[in-house]
């Protein structure tokens, strides 16, 4: 069956979704068309707000609708530790399990080489920078214990070690090819509180 012209382009919109198959796209689709015009109207105005609204906060490079953002605003923080994760969801991930009080830094994405990913196409030159201006005595790589993400780890344990700044793993309680983000709690914690040297 031919959709109409503007059904079949917000099917092919919702399929560039990650996760988004056509059919579930075409499901949206469909719920979208049959639902309320207040709700779309809300929808609409949602996913134009968070584009104008949020960027990235200038010191850790998570999302944020103010700057600096609300955890680096917090005085209350350890701003003297800075856990560094792959992604955004990631730090939220770990601020759930609410037994860390220092501060994130975010890369927005993994070393993947043959994907074409390199030091070059994350945050790990906004690191450096936090780390060169002497603010930061612990770094902690919490990013997943994929390939990626443990060759991301090594990567920057060497590249922060001309800079005599104590770098530490989160290792006890996470499983080998495990994603932070699909942690629990208990898990968290336990993997924080095992972190460990890393050698450059």
């Amino acid at each position: 069956m031919q959709y109409a012209e503007p059904i079949d382009k917000l099917i092919k919109a919702f399929s560039r979704l990650p996760g988004i198959g056509e059919k579930t796209a075409a499901r949206l689709a469909l719920y979208i068309l049959n639902a309320k015009g207040e709700y779309v109207e809300e929808l609409a105005s949602s996913l134009l707000s968070v584009k104008a609204k949020v960027s990235l906060c200038s010191v850790c490079m998570s999302f944020s609708d103010i700057d600096p953002c609300a955890i680096c605003s917090d005085v209350s923080r350890d701003v003297l530790t800075v856990c560094v994760v792959s992604d955004y969801k990631d730090m939220v991930a770990l601020e759930g399990m609410g037994g860390y009080r220092g501060l994130y830094h975010v890369l927005h994405g993994s070393m993947a080489p043959l994907k074409g990913i390199g030091p070059d196409e994350i945050r790990l030159k906004e690191l450096v920078n936090r780390v060169e201006s002497k603010a930061v005595k612990e770094v902690i790589l919490a990013t997943g214990f994929d390939s990626e993400g443990e060759a991301t780890a090594l990567y920057t344990a060497r590249l922060l070690k001309p800079y005599n700044v104590k770098t530490t793993r989160i290792a006890s309680g996470v499983p080998v090819g495990s994603f932070v983000e699909y942690m629990d709690g208990a898990t968290l914690v336990r993997a924080m509180q095992g972190r460990k040297d890393v050698a450059g």
